[in-house]
């Protein structure tokens, strides 16, 4: 789909956790226009459970595409599309629950949605106009989300090595590394990959409106 035929350019940006996804995705919203881009996160659409307690909430499989809610968010990325707002939904990631406030997104030129099972399901992989995977060592990845879980998510170094072998690196290997072969462009080491940003963001100020 091209931007005379819609209102919205949309990228989708894949990787395992700790990539450098949002890196990726702030730097390329730095690149563009101001207001050109909004940005929003897969993480966003996790299932709600409220009948299930914290106990059982915080050991469910968050790494698996079933805990994702992607007809809400295709529903949303079609909203935005036709240049209609979208209440996007938060997530606390404390309690694992959906917060009761939503975030109002308008539609922007480029839409980047942001997540690592972006390119999984099939009816979201088709709203996406340029797949890109943020492609990085297993290693600094883990060190990455032990530190994001340790400072934004109040998890102990105890529940992020349990989670990461019991979920996190085995839907990896099954879902997350098999997807890459849905991308556009390929990004090694992230946002350190200066050359690869330049030219996608390149890309997007010629394709896009003046």
């Amino acid at each position: 789909m091209t931007t005379s035929e819609s209102h919205s350019l949309i990228i989708g940006i894949a990787g395992g956790t700790g990539s450098g996804k949002s890196t990726i995705a702030h730097a390329i919203a730095e690149g563009l226009p101001a207001n050109a881009v909004v940005s929003i996160d897969h993480d966003s659409y996790y299932c709600d459970h409220p009948d299930l307690p914290f106990e059982q909430r915080k050991h469910l499989n968050y790494d698996h595409p079933g805990e994702l809610d992607n007809a809400l968010m295709i529903t949303h990325l079609d909203q935005l599309r036709r240049g209609e707002p979208a209440e996007i939904p938060l997530y606390d990631f404390v309690t694992h629950s959906r917060r009761k406030e939503t975030r109002l997104v308008h539609p922007a030129p480029v839409i980047i949605v942001e997540g690592i099972l972006v390119f999984v399901e099939p009816a979201l992989r088709a709203r996406l106009d340029i797949k890109i995977f943020v492609d990085t060592d297993a290693d600094i990845r883990v060190f990455r989300r032990i530190r994001r879980d340790m400072e934004s998510r109040g998890r102990t170094f105890a529940e992020i090595r349990d989670q990461y072998y019991k979920t996190v690196r085995p839907m990896h290997l099954q879902f997350v590394e098999p997807s890459k072969r849905w991308a556009d462009v390929i990004i090694p080491e992230g946002g350190n990959n200066r050359v690869a940003l330049d030219l996608v963001i390149g890309k997007l100020l010629n394709i896009l409106p003046r």
